[in-house]
């Protein structure tokens, strides 16, 4: 095992033990501040809110619970200072006053950056700790790689739970009929041949640089998106190893290349990942839009009615 699956390990570690702890930590009303923000979060923005909150907070009739309030998320502040800038796989802090065995107080301040990408943002001042959002991190620990190709060029993406990223891509170099000047149709076309065949190798020997790591392929299972018929030469020939074609779970035809090309070939893959948490969050936004286009009724949004829905007992 290399350092970096040692390392990962020991984070994985470290999450399980908070996710069981952090659980049995009790507070008073409001004294326990849960934060979580996703990579392209914004520091600044979250110290605004956090003084926002505090302005609120001190119109809290209770003493007790202005202080504990007061003190929890300026203790979320005080965590923050740490950090310019939202680390790249996001940020988590915990902080706040709990309750020992023995009903002495007792602060706690804890903030770190998880051992993958986290794509979840999420505020709560309560009286315990929220550590769902860890919980699901270890859940949807299967990821997926897709390889998207058309005669532009190719890009390499991932997905993990809820989070998508773009590992690589490169432009393709063919040439095309405007290209093809003096030469002859079958010159011209043994050309456009050889770049072709050089484009998918280089395409399958960048897949084995990207998703194989101590002869070991990283996802779970691949799959192959591409326009024309790029995707058919690569799964029918012996460009890609053995490894990275005994992963490919699925192929399909997508219109267009790049981003796009990615983010439509993840749309169009609940079938082969039922667990991309993803596409599970796409499904339930387009049937609340049903819901409401169709004026049901049975739908809900908005801090505050979500929260009276599920009191009484949505």
């Amino acid at each position: 095992m290399s350092n970096i699956d040692i390392d990962k390990q020991t984070e994985i570690w470290k999450t399980k033990r908070l996710i069981k702890t952090l659980p049995m930590a009790r507070g008073n009303d409001k004294s326990m501040v849960s934060l979580v923000i996703p990579p392209k979060g914004n520091i600044s923005m979250m110290n605004g809110m956090l003084t926002t909150e505090l302005g609120t907070a001190s119109n809290i009739k209770s003493r007790v619970n202005r202080l504990s309030v007061l003190s929890a998320i300026t203790s979320a502040q005080q965590c923050l200072k740490h950090y310019s800038r939202v680390p790249p796989k996001g940020l988590v802090v915990y902080c706040g006053t709990i309750l020992t065995d023995e009903g002495k107080e007792k602060k706690v301040s804890i903030h770190f950056e998880p051992f993958k990408p986290i794509n979840t943002s999420l505020y709560l001042c309560d009286s315990r700790f929220h550590v769902e959002t860890l919980q699901e991190l270890l859940d949807n620990d299967s990821s997926f790689g897709f390889i998207v190709v058309d005669s532009n060029g190719c890009l390499f993406g991932r997905v993990t739970g809820s989070t998508s990223e773009v590992i690589m891509q490169f432009a393709a170099d063919l040439p095309n009929e405007e290209d093809q000047g003096d030469l002859s149709a079958q010159r011209f076309g043994r050309i456009r041949e050889e770049k072709r065949h050089q484009y998918l190798r280089k395409v399958a020997e960048t897949a084995t640089q990207v998703f194989i790591s101590n002869n070991r392929v990283n996802e779970t299972g691949i799959i192959l998106a591409s326009s024309a018929e790029f995707k058919h030469d690569l799964q029918n020939s012996n460009m890609f190893g053995r490894s990275i074609k005994a992963k490919i779970i699925s192929t399909m035809d997508v219109l267009q290349g790049g981003i796009d090309g990615f983010n439509l070939a993840v749309s169009l893959s609940p079938e082969c990942q039922s667990n991309i948490r993803m596409v599970q969050e796409t499904k339930h936004i387009e049937k609340l839009f049903d819901e409401v286009s169709l004026d049901t009724g049975k739908y809900s949004y908005g801090i505050m009615d979500t929260l009276k829905a599920l009191d009484m007992g949505a």
